[in-house]
C-alpha cells in the first residue's frame, strides 16, 4: 500500500544563522530507493515560530495526510543524531523566536508533564549506526521550537486521520571546511553525515509505518 511522510526541518533562527535541516529534508525528499517505493515524501520547512508550526503543521495533516511524520531539528549541543523519545510540556521564557515570540507557560497548561513517541526510537538510532553514523535515543528535547513541534506532532496522532507514527530527530552543525580538524573528543560533521542518517532513519520509520499498517488491516 503506497505511503505518505511528511519530512520537516526548520529554518534559520538567532544563534542559527545556518539551519542544516532545511537542505536534508529537501535532500531526504528526492530520494529514490527500493526501500521507499511506493512512498510519497512531502518535504516542509518550518520558520522557527510557534506562530509557524501551530499554523502549519494542522494545514499540513489535513492536505497531505500523511501516514508518518519524520522531524528533524537543529541543537547546538548534540555531538551526534539524537532521536527523541518523548515531548515535555515546558518551554523555554528565556529564548524568543524569529518573530520575538515567547512563552512563559507550559505548552498545556495543566497537562501532562510529557507526551511519548510511540516509535522505536531505539530501531531508528540502530537504523543510523549501521550506516555508520553515531545516534543514541534522547528524553530531552529541549526547551525551544523542537520539543513544541514534537508536542503538536504527538497531540496530531490522536487525531481521526492522524499520523500513523510520529518521530524526532535532533542533528549537530555541520561543517562543510575541506580539512576540518578532529580530535578524540570532536568529530566535525558534514551534510553528507546527515544525509546518510536521514536516510537510513526514514527508511526505518517506513518500515515501521508499513509494519502498523498491515496490523491494522489484518
Amino acid at each position: 500500500m503506497p505511503l505518505t511522510v511528511l519530512v520537516t526541518g526548520f529554518g534559520p533562527f538567532p544563534s542559527a544563522p545556518f539551519n542544516p535541516t532545511g537542505a536534508l529534508v529537501r535532500a531526504l525528499a528526492k530520494l529514490r530507493r527500493p526501500a521507499l517505493a511506493d512512498v510519497r515524501l512531502v518535504p516542509h520547512v518550518f520558520d522557527t515560530s510557534y506562530r509557524a508550526v501551530d499554523r502549519d503543521l494542522p494545514h499540513l495533516i489535513r492536505t497531505v495526510q500523511p501516514d508518518a511524520v519524520v522531524m528533524f531539528g537543529l541543537s547546538g549541543k548534540a555531538s551526534c543524531l539524537k532521536v527523541e523519545t518523548r515531548a515535555r510540556n515546558a518551554v523555554s521564557a528565556l529564548i524568543c523566536d524569529v518573530d520575538g515570540q515567547v512563552i512563559s507557560t507550559g505548552i498545556v497548561a495543566g497537562g501532562r508533564d510529557a507526551l511519548s513517541f510511540k516509535v522505536p526510537a531505539a530501531r531508528l538510532a540502530i537504523a543510523a549506526r549501521k550506516a555508520r553514523v553515531t545516534a543514541v535515543t534522547s528524553r530531552d528535547a529541549g526547551r525551544y521550537l523542537c520539543n513544541y513541534l514534537s508536542w503538536r506532532a504527538i497531540e496530531a496522532m490522536a487525531q481521526p486521520q492522524g499520523p500513523v507514527i510520529t518521530a524526532f530527530i535532533h542533528v549537530p552543525r555541520v561543517t562543510e571546511a575541506p580539512r576540518p580538524r578532529r580530535s578524540a573528543k570532536t568529530r566535525a560533521w558534514r551534510m553528507a553525515d546527515l544525509l546518510r542518517g536521514g536516510e537510513a532513519i526514514l527508511a526505518a520509520a517506513v518500515a515501521e509505518t508499513r509494519r502498523r499498517r498491515h496490523m491494522t488491516k489484518s
